[in-house]
């Protein structure tokens, strides 16, 4: 099974790839958020948001064939 995965501000130095990029991650049937972040080496306190096909999971969600996953680090701001 294949998901999507993309990242932003600050969390493709996990990666290696660019801004919003999208990456192809093969999983298996009980791969959760947490593994994808275990994974990549992505320390999960630096993941404050993920969405899944543009929907708020938590870390412990269990992917589908087919997700498209999108992780935030905090966002500062004025």
């Amino acid at each position: 099974m294949l998901i999507e995965l993309r990242v932003y501000t600050g969390l493709e130095k996990y990666l290696g790839i660019s801004h919003g990029e999208k990456m192809p991650v093969a999983i298996d049937g009980a791969t959760t958020i947490r593994d994808i972040l275990l994974r990549y080496n992505i320390p999960a306190g630096e993941v404050t948001a993920a969405l899944v096909n543009g929907l708020h999971k938590t870390l412990d969600y269990c992917l589908q064939d087919g997700d498209r996953v999108s992780l935030f680090p905090p966002v500062g701001g004025g």
